[in-house]
């Protein structure tokens, strides 16, 4: 993932428990109206109980929207329940966070109503990346929020931080790595194409992603943990069992803020930034309201509040935000990010997944 839409339950959590301490924004007021309502798809627990909380109800004073959420379930379960009742007419909800490769496999059908960005007060904020078109150029999805993987660190055992991703190939790390087990969520493709490759141009071709797997395969004599669950690598994190892997930014973060012997470094290639779209189902009546509803939480101040009390990176352009040096730092750089081959996971998947099994994990 799309971290967004797979199961990262300690994701959700975080988000909830930030998003419980959101404080009050305002927006000036527009289609006031009784009968205007949307239904959102967020994710379940603490996440959409938090929004439920502290950003629907800002959202309805701000614009006279009431939303009614929608709890979405993890993985492409979404994705197919809306193309399904997208056939029959139906929208479960109007606008859904979506993971940047559903967003992608949703547009092979159409299933998403093109956005007029011109609804979008500051769409020219918008970094690049979090702009999500149709091959025709029609805007599918704009981001909702945004994160990290990062190099982490125990620094009990690394009183120094390394500064590139090469120290995971690096023979003194050996038995010492926590790494993601997917390609598809781990992007460790990515990391050794900018590392190794000049970028990740060099995956367009067959022969390009056969090199990046044959040079990420060097780096299995250090891995300790493929992980999918993200509390155990996190555990093995703190006690130094697993020293050094790939995590997220924004938990390491937080780890460290409660005393955790851990560091999250962006090194010199760049960190991982993954994120997930807004996106509005063909079938949904609530054009004017969803992009009234994407206009706001796309303002500086929401994106900063989120940034401040979630842990998300923000989906606009540092010199609208309002974040101190430190507050940025603590969940985005400026150094330029490795921005994952989504592409990849939709038009080659079954092959990727075959060779990642093959040479990587198997």
């Amino acid at each position: 993932m799309n971290r967004i839409i797979d199961s990262k339950f300690s994701r959700r959590a975080v988000l909830g428990a930030g998003l419980a301490t959101a404080g009050v924004l305002a927006m000036p007021s527009v289609l006031r109206a009784q009968d205007k309502s949307l239904k959102v798809g967020v994710y379940g627990g603490y996440f959409k109980d938090s929004f439920d909380k502290h950003i629907f109800p800002e959202f309805t004073k701000a614009t006279g929207i009431a939303v009614e959420s929608v709890a979405e379930p993890t993985g492409e379960a979404w994705l197919v329940q809306l193309e399904q009742a997208a056939k029959a007419g139906q929208a479960p909800a109007d606008l859904s966070m979506m993971s940047q490769t559903s967003t992608l496999k949703g547009q092979a059908t159409e299933l998403w109503t093109p956005l007029d960005t011109s609804k979008f007060k500051h769409f020219d904020s918008l970094l690049p990346q979090f702009v999500n078109k149709y091959p025709d150029g029609r805007v599918a999805g704009i981001g909702a929020v945004a994160w990290y993987i990062t190099l982490v660190t125990n620094t009990d055992v690394f009183p120094t931080a390394p500064d590139s991703w090469a120290a995971l190939w690096d023979p003194a790390n050996a038995d010492r790595l926590g790494l993601l087990a997917l390609a598809s969520n781990s992007f460790l493709l990515e990391v050794t194409a900018t590392t190794f490759m000049g970028g990740t141009n060099a995956l367009d071709t067959e022969e390009g992603l056969l090199k990046a797997f044959e040079k990420l395969a060097e780096v299995k004599p250090n891995v300790r943990l493929w992980y999918r669950d993200e509390a155990q690598f996190e555990q093995a994190l703190k006690s130094g069992e697993i020293p050094m892997g790939q995590y997220y930014h924004d938990v390491t973060g937080l780890a460290a803020k409660d005393g955790q012997p851990v560091r999250s470094t962006f090194p010199k290639e760049g960190g991982i930034q993954d994120s997930g779209n807004w996106v509005l189902s063909r079938a949904s009546k609530k054009i004017d309201e969803a992009h009234v509803f994407i206009d706001y939480m796309s303002q500086p101040a929401v994106q900063a509040l989120m940034s401040r009390n979630v842990g998300t990176a923000p989906t606009l352009k540092r010199d609208v935000l309002d974040l101190s040096a430190e507050e940025f730092a603590s969940v985005s750089s400026e150094i330029p990010p490795i921005i994952p081959r989504y592409d990849l996971y939709t038009s080659k998947a079954d092959w990727i997944n075959q060779k990642w099994t093959e040479l990587i994990v198997g």
